[in-house]
């Protein structure tokens, strides 16, 4: 039996303690996450990272972070599903069309004088992205000689982007999006509907091979002419993105082209002065140096 002494310590603790309690307890579970399974969460944003791993304590009828972290050391299907929480998919297909449009008229080009192309999605999420980027590359004569490398650290989109199917509820969005991207023909060749879902047209992924790779713990695995990392590293803290830009600095090739999400720049970072601005809207760069 506890002794009175100690039955109401909670009561006595501070409020300002609670919060430093919490990150305490934070980073104990992403300690002992990285110790155990490999994989570094450590230096995620501290904000939207307390609301996921909450999102996940409630989701598993705990009471605590420390009940999560106890669970997710001895049960790795737990820890599965903790790793699916903490990389929510956001995606769509052409998402932020002027982006794909100037991709066309800017990097395109450059493209072309290219005898093979090498593409990394990094962070593809569901792949909507990628099978984007398979189209356009298809009406501007290019994919026969590309490969796509989608990426991600979530098991369950990647099983999802290899697949290529969709809701068909999305299409509309999708269509709207494809055409204010500067598409040439109709969207509906690019898939069959059935029931509903749509299922994108194999030739798609005939060039495109997915993978899992983790930015905050894995290295460069080839050279790539162009890198999509979009809204991915709004979500690492400035150490962490400054591992991630020195990991894409390696991984591209001299003149080799980086696209970036509309909140995300090279400014700022250590790579700054080796890229030139190809679109400062669009946050398009080409390595100089």
């Amino acid at each position: 039996m506890i002794s009175d002494e100690y039955s109401d310590l909670d009561a006595d603790i501070p409020a300002g303690n609670e919060e430093e309690r919490e990150n305490i307890e934070i980073e104990l579970l992403l300690e002992g996450i990285h110790r155990l399974y490999g994989y570094d969460f450590r230096n995620y944003a501290l904000p939207s990272l307390r609301r996921r791993i909450w999102h996940s304590v409630h989701a598993e009828n705990l009471r605590s972070i420390s009940g999560l972290q106890e669970r997710v050391l001895h049960d790795r299907d737990c820890f599965g599903r903790l790793v699916r929480n903490l990389s929510i998919p956001v995606t769509e297909m052409f998402r932020d069309p002027q982006l794909f449009r100037t991709f066309r008229e800017k990097v395109v080009p450059i493209l072309r004088t290219y005898p093979y192309i090498r593409i990394w999605h990094a962070g593809c999420s569901t792949g909507e992205e990628v099978y984007s980027m398979a189209i356009l590359l298809h009406e501007e004569g290019l994919y026969d000689k590309a490969r796509i490398y989608a990426t991600d650290m979530n098991d369950l989109s990647l099983e999802q982007a290899k697949e290529g199917i969709y809701g068909i509820q999305k299409m509309k969005l999708y269509t709207k999006n494809y055409i204010e991207a500067g598409g040439t023909r109709s969207f509906s060749e690019y898939y069959t509907a059935k029931y509903n879902s749509v299922i994108f047209q194999p030739y798609l992924r005939k060039n495109i091979i997915f993978a899992e790779h983790n930015l905050a713990t894995d290295r460069s695995f080839n050279e790539f002419n162009v890198i999509f990392c979009r809204n991915v590293m709004i979500y690492f803290n400035d150490s962490l993105r400054n591992r991630v830009h020195q990991l894409f600095h390696e991984s591209l090739s001299h003149f080799g082209v980086l696209v970036l999400g509309a909140k995300e720049s090279i400014h700022f970072t250590d790579y700054s002065g080796c890229y030139e601005s190809l679109d400062r809207v669009e946050k398009i760069y080409r390595k100089i140096k």
